[in-house]
């Protein structure tokens, strides 16, 4: 998700056209064409420019209610809904060739589900199977010590900067507890899917958010071509 105001104008998009199952946007005053994964323009007379980024959660619309009792819904435009209410673009595209080519070795199969999460130059793939089994995952990307935590059946996923006052926190589930919560193994708080510690010697202190992609792997590489893999177990 970006944002469309840039340099003071704010540019209106439209779909120029798809890529390797991956968007091209163009924007309507310049013509330059964007790609969507990575919010640059790679062609026309803005190339190099890039969109900022917007934060998104892909939840739950009763988590999301929960989370911001003031929200807004978009309602759908009732002529699209009915044009693209039978569509299944993942259904239609599942059985077509990716043009990203494999290499000897890699963790994972082109279609393969990941999140993606990145820190400057460092960038790592998880598998979204692997992550929604387990309990949080507590890792490093490059020097930054992370957290990540999966929801909703597996479907939901969230990632912090788990850097605590004392130093890099290790976080686990709370057993037994409706709703789901966290703990940090150094202080004994009691953490919410936010980030944000409820109870212990740090309540009311945040976690920074880390945006997560979920995207398939023959995607996030080509965008990524020197990313680690994350393998459970490993």
């Amino acid at each position: 998700m970006w944002e469309r105001r840039l340099n003071g104008s704010e540019l209106r998009f439209h779909l120029a056209g798809i890529n390797n199952e991956n968007f091209i946007m163009q924007d309507d005053t310049s013509g330059s064409w964007w790609q969507q994964v990575t919010g640059r323009a790679f062609l026309g007379p803005r190339k190099g420019w890039a969109l900022p980024r917007v934060p998104h959660d892909e939840v739950s619309f009763a988590r999301w209610k929960e989370e911001h009792p003031t929200t807004r819904v978009l309602r759908p435009e009732s002529t699209a809904v009915a044009r693209y209410a039978s569509a299944n673009w993942e259904e239609k595209m599942r059985d077509y060739p990716v043009v990203t080519p494999r290499r000897k070795g890699e963790p994972f199969e082109d279609r393969d589900l990941i999140v993606g999460v990145e820190a400057g130059r460092v960038s790592k793939a998880y598998l979204l199977s692997d992550l929604a089994k387990g309990g949080p995952v507590n890792d490093r990307l490059g020097d930054l010590p992370i957290l990540l935590v999966t929801f909703e059946e597996g479907r939901s996923v969230r990632a912090f900067d788990r850097t605590l006052p004392e130093g890099a926190g290790e976080f686990y589930w709370e057993a037994g507890e409706k709703p789901a919560s966290l703990i940090d193994s150094g202080t004994g708080s009691r953490w919410d899917l936010r980030g944000v510690a409820m109870s212990g010697p740090l309540a009311g202190q945040k976690l920074r958010r880390i945006e997560p992609l979920l995207d398939f792997w023959f995607d996030w590489k080509t965008y990524h071509p020197d990313t680690e893999a994350y393998k459970a177990g490993r």
